[in-house]
């Protein structure tokens, strides 16, 4: 996925869930801060988005531009529905959101969390390719060790699973 779709999936979804204000949560927020990301970062077609001011029209978008849709045959990406549970996140998230707004979102707001809130929240669920994107975006110098453990101690993890996640992250280094 590239900048300009990511803007292109803002907009629609805003028009959508008529909300001018939408969250980015899943892996495509690394193109709010970088809107020239590495392609390792970029692997995913999809855009994890949630209305801020309308979270419950956030199905609207998953069946409207959601995965197999018209939308995602035309364009080749898409954007998926989720609510603001789908990722555990640092205490103070909501405050790092980075903005994405200009003439391509037709003005409408798109909030990208800021890149070592996302790194957190992937390194957490841990699937294989959420590991690939900690090392791509260590191996490209866009996060920092000592931010990702600030960011990590301020989740709601419990002890066991807050060491494996460290590991994980210290393991990248």
């Amino acid at each position: 996925m590239k900048r300009t779709d990511l803007e292109h999936i803002i907009r629609a979804a805003a028009e959508i869930a008529d909300d001018t204000e939408i969250i980015v949560i899943g892996s495509q927020a690394i193109l709010g801060s970088f809107p020239n990301a590495p392609e390792i970062l970029l692997i995913s077609m999809e855009a994890d988005v949630y209305p801020k001011n309308h979270p419950e029209r956030s199905d609207l978008i998953d069946g409207s531009i959601g995965e197999l849709s018209p939308f995602h045959d035309e364009f080749g990406y898409y954007a998926q529905g989720v609510d603001e549970t789908t990722a555990i996140l640092p205490a103070g998230w909501k405050d790092r959101l980075v903005l994405v707004r200009n003439e391509n979102t037709r003005g409408h707001s798109g909030w990208c969390l800021d890149p070592h809130d996302l790194v957190v929240a992937k390194c957490i669920a841990g699937r294989e390719k959420d590991v690939i994107f900690l090392e791509g975006a260590v191996q490209e110098r866009l996060v920092s060790h000592k931010t990702l453990q600030t960011r990590l101690a301020e989740t709601t993890l419990d002890d066991p699973h807050r060491r494996q996640v460290k590991a994980c992250i210290d393991r990248a280094f």
